[in-house]
């Protein structure tokens, strides 16, 4: 089953530290999201591995836009 991670506002990506292929565990920060000039860590929700990152630095994301696919 595979978990999908929101962006929780929107925002641009200014720093992705995981790539599909790498084991994360729940709390391991993956994400980087500046919205109003603040920094916001956007972590992993479950134990698992990265399927998919579907943002890259420099990106502008909606709410709920998917980020990071975790199986």
């Amino acid at each position: 089953m595979s978990t999908e991670i929101l962006a929780p506002m929107p925002g641009t990506i200014i720093d992705v530290s995981v790539k599909p292929g790498d084991a994360v565990e729940e709390g391991d920060e993956m994400l980087v999201l500046e919205a109003m000039k603040m920094e916001n860590n956007i972590v992993a929700t479950v134990d698992g591995t990265v399927k998919e990152v579907m943002v890259s630095v420099d990106d502008k994301v909606a709410t709920n836009q998917v980020m990071v696919v975790i199986e």
